[in-house]
């Protein structure tokens, strides 16, 4: 007999404490900030949704490994304990350990990009882009039109644009494409997931035109869940032989274990070419460490290696999935435009449709996201103008959506906690056409949206 009632696969086994506070504590607290929410202390947040990268929980045995971590310089059997696991999953040729996924994204596009290159990607997320951007390169966004529609129903919105990536192909020229990206689950575009059936015609046409395929895999495990219970055909599959068949399909990925592997550091890059393997190692060695712990310690590799065991659990998938969809469908269900079908480590609140009011150029997102704070303590992140609209060349232009990404930290939070947040972003909507647009006040020239400080107009 099926229940209604979602349930941790787990149980609690040591806690944290969450520190209150008082609206007008969180008003102050959140102005000394610049109104940046990445500047504010974290004690001062009382349920922290900013990302799900690193912030959630490990288990008993992810402890128990790192007591087993082993801490040579080179050689470790903590390394290939690593290695081994990642190779399971993802049989590529070469590991190459980093300490966290834009360390990976560095050292792919140091050696692959460079001025006049162009870089394809169903959309790239913050750090794969300002990486791409810092080589010389260009970064391009081919992700399907359903996937810009935060209404829209398609159950696989992060699908590449088949014919639009094959006509940028042509127009820019193999010589000029180094490499094309795949980033799964689509993190910018609402966590949304990629079909098997599209990642299978992606592959076929980088091999028509010889051009390597890469994944931006973090979240591979939900990914892989969403084809299982979305695309035909599938619905019998462990979730295990899905993401084999994923990484069959590439050339090699860069990934940030601070998501589905479980980990609160940690990432890799992995690839077949051995000529790209060797430049990429030296550049680890200059920026990162050795090949064989790439800026971890022992300890984290071991506890990476048993989260790539953890994560493929379909108990835990269908739970995650499952959780994340219980915010965002009562959000939506009590009126709070939101990114729809709900994706798997985020619920993403539409704020150009809450605060039509607000200019793009005013940040309705930002001002979203600094009222959730003040209302209830909150702390989302804007993915909207803020994150993407300022261009290499100093323009400023509104992005494609204007995002609050709520994401969940992995077995960090319970359903107490979520129906705050839901309580919290049914008051922000009641007053939501009382909310006024932000000015940046101060910004850094790449990746503004970490460090910039805001006012209120």
């Amino acid at each position: 007999m099926e229940f209604n009632t979602i349930i941790e696969p787990f149980r609690i086994h040591s806690v944290a404490p969450l520190r209150m506070t008082t609206q007008e504590d969180r008003e102050k607290y959140i102005q000394e900030a610049g109104y940046n929410l990445f500047s504010l202390h974290s004690d001062n947040v009382l349920i922290d949704l900013l990302t799900d990268s690193g912030t959630g929980a490990m288990s008993r045995n992810q402890w128990a490994a790192i007591q087993h971590g082993d801490e040579s310089y080179a050689g470790s059997p903590s390394w290939i304990i690593f290695r081994d696991a990642v190779q399971n999953l993802f049989p590529f040729k070469h590991v190459i350990p980093t300490h966290q996924g834009r360390a990976a994204e560095k050292i792919l596009f140091t050696a692959l990009g460079g001025k006049g290159k162009c870089i394809p990607n169903n959309t790239h997320f913050d750090t794969t882009r300002a990486n791409v951007e810092y080589s010389g390169a260009e970064a391009f966004d081919f992700v399907i039109a359903e996937g810009r529609d935060a209404a829209n129903l398609h159950p696989f919105k992060g699908n590449m644009d088949l014919v639009a990536l094959e006509k940028f192909i042509l127009e820019k020229g193999v010589q000029n494409i180094p490499v094309v990206m795949m980033t799964i689950t689509n993190n910018s575009g609402g966590g949304q997931p990629v079909s098997l059936e599209n990642l299978h015609a992606v592959s076929d046409l980088c091999k028509k035109y010889g051009l390597p395929l890469f994944l931006d895999a973090c979240r591979f495990a939900e990914n892989a869940w969403f084809i299982r219970e979305r695309e035909a055909g599938q619905q019998d599959r462990d979730v295990v032989d899905i993401i084999r068949e994923i990484a069959g399909l590439a050339d090699g990925m860069t990934m940030s274990a601070k998501k589905d592997p479980l980990g609160n550091i940690g990432g890799w890059l992995a690839m077949n070419d051995d000529a790209l393997a060797g430049i990429c190692r030296n550049l680890l060695i200059l920026t990162e460490g050795f090949p064989t712990y790439g800026g971890l310690a022992g300890r984290d590799l071991e506890a990476l290696a048993v989260g790539l065991t953890e994560i493929v659990s379909h108990d835990y998938l269908k739970y995650r999935i499952q959780s994340t969809a219980y915010l965002g469908n009562a959000l939506s269900e009590g009126g709070v435009p939101v990114v729809l079908p709900i994706g798997g480590h985020a619920v993403y609140i539409d704020a150009r449709a809450l605060l039509p009011h607000i200019p793009a150029l005013q940040y309705p997102g930002q001002a979203l996201a600094v009222e959730l704070y003040k209302m209830g303590g909150i702390r989302g992140c804007e993915i909207g103008t803020v994150m993407f609209g300022r261009k290499p060349d100093g323009t400023e232009v509104p992005a494609a959506m204007e995002l609050v990404r709520l994401a969940i930290p992995r077995r960090t939070y319970t359903q107490s906690h979520i129906d705050y947040v839901i309580e919290v972003c049914m008051a922000v909507k009641e007053s939501a056409s009382e909310l006024r647009g932000y000015r940046i006040v101060q910004e850094p020239a790449a990746l503004r949206h970490f460090t910039s400080t805001f006012e209120p107009i």
